[in-house]
């Protein structure tokens, strides 16, 4: 098992850290809860120890343990600068946020992906189509045929369908 990498928190962050965990009702979870690995490894708390409390895998602790140590330079070079506390937690904030993911961005919006699962819900021949239950194909002809959307393929139907709508396209929606 390799060793928890060794990490420093000021006084100053650690305040604005302490403070996001505690205003629950005005910081988002996944705030608190990367606020909290930061003070729990500050106090060199093992990565399996605070997962085991935080009820997450190790490896979330370990990757923003990580990511933390490799900013804490420009974190402490802010603070020697003057930073105010309010630019100090916009670095912070930023530290602690995901990072942009690869990939396109979500094509339809949550009114079409809505209507596209209506489509699917109805039965075929109320469409004249000439099958007992929608293929992906015919399905993808269909929604385009209504205009819902402009273009769709037969494998992009298939996997909303079976899979739903992904955490993604949930937040790209809304």
């Amino acid at each position: 098992m390799s060793h928890a990498v060794a990490i420093t928190v000021s006084e100053r962050q650690k305040a604005i850290l302490e403070e996001w965990v505690r205003s629950r009702a005005k910081t988002p979870a996944q705030l608190i809860e990367r606020s909290r690995i930061i003070l729990m490894s500050a106090e060199a708390i093992s990565n399996a120890e605070q997962a085991r409390r935080l009820g997450v895998n190790h490896q979330r602790v370990q990757r923003w343990r990580t990511r933390w140590a490799n900013r804490s330079e420009h974190l402490q070079a802010a603070e020697r600068e003057g930073v105010t506390d309010k630019d100090l937690a916009a670095l912070l904030r930023a530290l602690l946020t995901d990072e942009q993911r690869s990939g396109a961005p979500s094509t339809f919006s949550a009114e079409q992906l809505t209507q596209i699962i209506s489509v699917a819900c109805e039965p075929p021949s109320d469409s004249n189509r000439p099958v007992t239950h929608w293929t992906p194909r015919e399905l993808a002809d269909e929604v385009i045929k209504r205009g819902i959307v402009e273009t769709i393929s037969p494998r992009h139907i298939d996997r909303l369908l079976k899979g739903g709508i992904s955490a993604r396209t949930r937040r790209s929606t809304g």
